[in-house]
């Protein structure tokens, strides 16, 4: 496989599970696999994290051979959404996520594979809210519907015929030469780059080190530990190691280590960059929600939790309204 240059990442072939939740990096090492710590010593695939709803995926399914379109639910071992008609869609959804989806099944480029994006509004305007970041083009948007596709679903060639075979895809980057835009939909794939190489094997290392002295948790334990971790966070209360330990019946230096990768997450987040839409956050200009990498282990974000987190927590969503 010929690597990209390294300051540019565009095509790279990482296999991972169906796109349903991406992991934070610091989260990924609660159960004591170190594995997502290569994230930051390994070459990856880098991409911005747009902050569009909802989450749509279409393509050609590939049983059916027919253009579908679809949120999440495509992917539901019960109660699959899946929309080949304008009947399917009023049938399994309704409100907003209808009319967005209306307007998907009529204006999407009809394609034999399987996309994952999200949607960031419909076009005759140039500055879009569709969660909490807002985002200014530097033009009218012509377009009929703006999306942000980010992930290609290819199906599971070990797939034996049993339940949703959605759920088996395998995903993958998205490369720059995947999708076009046409006349009737607008494509964001903003390009990313690093203004500082930074060398994070020493950190790795540490942090390594540190976990020999970690009473990790095991997956009931951890998914507890995210959610009173979650709490402080939308609550906006201080991280203190002894009181997250205490509050999750944990062990305080397991809770060190996570903060000790959320620090390294935030340096890497200071050098990375984009040539996206101009990006808001309570009308105060940022470089957008953050990004996600994608590495032979798996897909993880990186984004600053008290800033975007914390909103995603406690705002509406627009497109639910």
């Amino acid at each position: 496989m010929q690597r990209a240059p390294q300051k540019t990442f565009t095509t790279i072939f990482f296999l991972t599970d169906m796109l349903t939740h991406i992991e934070h990096i610091e989260d990924a090492i609660l159960t004591g696999d170190l594995r997502p710590l290569d994230v930051f010593t390994e070459w990856h695939h880098l991409s911005v994290k747009m902050d569009g709803a909802p989450a749509i995926v279409w393509g050609t399914h590939p049983e059916t051979e027919k253009f579908f379109v679809g949120t999440k639910s495509v992917f539901n071992k019960k109660k699959i959404k899946i929309n080949y008609t304008h009947d399917d869609i009023n049938n399994n959804h309704e409100g907003n996520v209808a009319l967005i989806l209306h307007a998907c099944l009529a204006n999407l480029p009809r394609t034999n594979g399987i996309i994952q994006g999200d949607f960031l509004g419909f076009g005759g305007d140039d500055t879009y809210c569709p969660n909490t970041v807002t985002y200014v083009f530097d033009d009218i948007i012509q377009e009929t519907i703006v999306i942000a596709p980010h992930t290609w679903h290819e199906p599971d060639q070990w797939y034996d015929g049993d339940g949703n075979c959605l759920r088996e895809c395998v995903a993958l980057p998205l490369n720059h030469g995947d999708v076009t835009s046409t006349d009737e939909c607008l494509f964001v794939r903003p390009k990313t780059w690093k203004i500082v190489d930074d060398d994070f094997s020493s950190d790795v290392a540490f942090a390594r080190q540190m976990a020999q002295m970690v009473r990790f948790v095991d997956e009931k334990q951890a998914a507890k530990l995210k959610q009173v971790l979650n709490s402080f966070i939308r609550e906006g209360i201080e991280l203190d190691e002894e009181l997250i330990a205490y509050s999750a019946d944990c062990d305080v230096n397991l809770i060190r280590l996570w903060k000790l990768v959320r620090s390294m997450k935030h340096e890497y987040l200071f050098a990375c960059r984009n040539n996206g839409p101009k990006a808001y956050l309570n009308k105060r200009r940022c470089h957008g929600e953050g990004y996600v990498v994608f590495h032979d282990y798996g897909m993880f974000k990186f984004v600053k939790r008290e800033n975007f987190s914390r909103l995603n927590f406690t705002m509406q969503r627009a497109w639910k309204k």
